[in-house]
């Protein structure tokens, strides 16, 4: 079905995809194989980067006979449609070999983030019931053993390096397998769980199916515009949605090169990157570009940046100052992408020609339709423009999730009247552009007012003693709930209070008395989710705010 502007799913399966010789479709094939059959297995596919400089690429069918001999030892041993597969490993080449061999065979692609301790991974193991798990021999050790007796389900080990009880090499594990053809996966099979990292409550386990290969080839042509050939870089970690879907199946689907580091950030060495690769497409978060800010932009003098065409940010909104400041150091303004672990991929950004205005997070992408709206017992009304709205996307898009694994209830409570409720809050301005206000969860009423944090942020974070910000509710003894912040200065004050009374008059000269923060509080760093996302709920449990009046001169 095309839509009024003419986009069709139909027309991207049938020009972008290419389907299995029986019809049917397999992502890991559309990222490879079609590529090679196509007289692009010389391309390069993959480049690693590790420490010391070390650097590593993979041709598309170098990567399509890896992945291949691992989806056949999966085969061997067993395992089947439906069955996952984890990952729990550095940023390294052999963690994409394993998802796409995993895709391959019809398992199901479940990564985890590195960073996690033996109580997190073992709630994600179970609940996905794992069947297989590649790692490292240290976090085997300090991750996996303490709770290998609680993993039933758990029967392959697979560490790319050393040994371990109970464990096999990779290098074994691969070596002795053949090569097998994918399966035959319908649209509708599962391929992928992604574990939120959640700001609220426990982690979602969100399920994802094959057909979102149409999604994401779509994501990456049209709005990060990926060709073949294109030189790409997102430095999200797998056991991050945005890793998977940008650092690994939107590039390869688009046949362009994906660059994956292994180390740590760095600021002089991602400079170093983007010049050395060529990077022409670039994926990363608010958080990442604040650091860059603040490590200063001394080192990038003399560094050739004039192959980046396109830079995006996700998982948290952009602020102006940090959208000025990347034209200004990357002669390309950051712009912003929404979406989440539910839609796949961006669901409404800032793309194509048109200017990139501050602030705001754009509009909805090709193929996909938006609505701000208000529900309840009597379902679901779209809101006046201008007017404070839950983001809601229509129900039929082809990343839309499968279902939360062990939680229907959950499911069905994420669609009304055909919508998916995203929890997520903006406005419609005059020109038809969103502006993201926050989560549901997060909006502070206070004084009949609904504030939205990052309108708030936005504002602290013009201030040039300001390198980011956080705000959210905390309790009052008369008011019940008043606005405050937690502010990272650029520098460490030589006057703390006096910078943040400086702060106070700023943001009430700003946003008017209703809505000013109450309370300013100084800190080194934010609290984040391994993703980046600011846990304001930390932040608000952190104590009540000072009495009526005493911040408010």
């Amino acid at each position: 079905m095309a839509t009024e502007d003419g986009f069709s799913w139909a027309e991207i399966r049938r020009h972008w995809l290419k389907g299995l010789p029986d019809g049917r479709l397999n992502m890991a094939y559309e990222a490879l194989d079609r590529h090679v059959e196509a007289g692009g297995g010389d391309h390069e596919a993959l480049v690693w980067r590790g420490l010391d400089n070390e650097r590593r690429a993979s041709s598309y069918a170098e990567l399509l006979e890896a992945s291949a001999r691992f989806a056949g030892a999966l085969r061997a041993r067993g395992v089947g449609l439906g069955e996952r597969v984890c990952t729990l490993a550095p940023r390294r080449p052999e963690p994409f070999i394993a998802g796409l061999g995993a895709l391959r065979q019809g398992a199901v692609f479940a990564p985890l983030f590195p960073v996690y301790g033996p109580q997190p991974v073992r709630q994600r193991l179970t609940v996905s019931e794992a069947r297989v798990l590649v790692t490292t021999e240290q976090l085997y050790r300090e991750t996996i053993w303490p709770i290998r007796a609680q993993l039933p389900a758990l029967q392959d080990v697979i560490l790319l390096d050393g040994e371990a009880p109970d464990a096999e090499r990779w290098d074994w594990f691969i070596g002795q397998a053949e090569p097998v053809p994918p399966v035959s996966t319908g649209p509708e099979y599962p391929a992928l769980l992604h574990f939120t990292s959640g700001t609220l409550g426990p982690p979602k386990c969100v399920l994802h199916a094959h057909r979102a290969a149409a999604a994401h080839v779509a994501s990456g042509r049209l709005v990060l515009e990926l060709s073949p050939g294109s030189r790409h870089w997102c430095t999200a970690d797998l056991g991050w949605v945005t890793g998977v879907s940008y650092a690994m199946l939107v590039p390869l689907l688009c046949g362009a090169t994906t660059l994956i580091d292994e180390p740590p950030f760095e600021a002089q060495r991602w400079y170093g990157l983007l010049e050395q690769e060529r990077i022409q497409s670039w994926v990363t978060s608010p958080t990442a570009l604040r650091l860059l800010r603040r490590a200063g932009t001394e080192i990038a003098d003399g560094v050739d940046l004039s192959a980046l065409q396109r830079l995006f940010s996700t998982g948290e909104p952009l602020d102006a100052p940090l959208t000025h400041w990347s034209q200004a150091t990357f002669g390309t303004p950051a712009r912003n992408g929404w979406w989440q672990s539910e839609t796949g991929v961006i669901m409404i950004a800032q793309y194509g020609d048109e200017p990139v205005a501050p602030g705001r997070m754009g509009r909805a992408v090709p193929g996909i339709e938006v609505a701000l709206v208000r529900h309840g017992d009597d379902g679901v009304t779209r809101v006046p423009r201008g007017e404070v709205g839950e983001i809601a996307v229509r129900s039929g898009w082809p990343s839309q999730f499968l279902a939360y694994l062990g939680d229907t209830e959950r499911y069905r409570q994420a669609f009304l009247d055909g919508w998916y409720l995203s929890g997520d809050l903006a406005k419609r301005l005059p020109d038809g552009e969103l502006q993201f206000l926050g989560r549901s969860d997060d909006v502070i009423k206070t004084r009949g007012y609904m504030v939205g944090p990052a309108e708030v942020e936005a504002v602290l974070n013009r201030h040039p003693a300001v390198a980011e910000s956080a705000v959210a509710g905390v309790p009052h003894r008369l008011t019940h709930t008043v606005v405050a912040a937690w502010v990272v200065p650029n520098a460490r004050p030589e006057d703390p209070e006096r910078l943040r009374r400086e702060l106070l008059v700023y943001a009430r000269r700003a946003l008017g008395p209703a809505v000013t923060p109450r309370r300013i509080t100084l800190v080194d760093e934010l609290p984040r989710t391994p993703g980046g996302k600011v846990l304001r709920r930390a932040l608000a449990e952190g104590g009540d705010a000072p009495g009526a009046g005493e911040d408010e001169s």
